[in-house]
């Protein structure tokens, strides 16, 4: 990776968002990974939050598919529907990690995230849900909803 140009690794990455920002990023965590790690990726989550540019969610991440261990990953439809939901009650995705841990039997942590995102992109949107075809329409306090269709 470090024989690569972030010029490279930004036309690699393109679609995603902020791919500038997260080509640098990169880089930055391969040379980290090599100089303070031996070229080894962390299995702990608290390490991986050593690395520059490696936040929570990134750091759940790699330890749940990377290394098969028990994580939540909470990204923004993680945090909206959980709380839309009524199951938490959180200000932050952080807080709602936290929560999700006390609460969530451990069987479901890994999946959590994948059901939601795809959720959230498709029926569970931002402003404006589309509730009327939510199949859990029926049980859903809709917290914070103020428009839906």
């Amino acid at each position: 990776m470090l024989r690569l140009s972030a010029g490279r690794i930004e036309r690699a990455i393109f679609p995603v968002g902020f791919y500038r920002t997260k080509a640098r990023v990169i880089l930055g965590v391969c040379r980290d990974l090599l100089e303070r790690f031996g070229g080894r990726v962390p299995s702990t989550i608290d390490e991986l939050l050593t690395l520059k540019g490696v936040g929570r969610k990134t750091a759940n991440l790699v330890v749940t598919l990377g290394f098969g261990r028990p994580g939540i990953c909470v990204d923004v439809h993680v945090h909206r529907i959980s709380n839309r939901l009524g199951y938490v009650r959180s200000r932050t995705p952080e807080e709602t990690e936290t929560a999700l841990r006390a609460r969530l039997p451990r069987r479901y942590w890994i999946g959590y995230n994948d059901l939601l995102v795809a959720f959230g992109q498709n029926v569970c949107l931002p402003v404006s849900p589309r509730c009327s075809v939510c199949p859990v329409s029926p049980v859903c306090p809709r917290v914070g909803v103020t428009r839906s269709r």
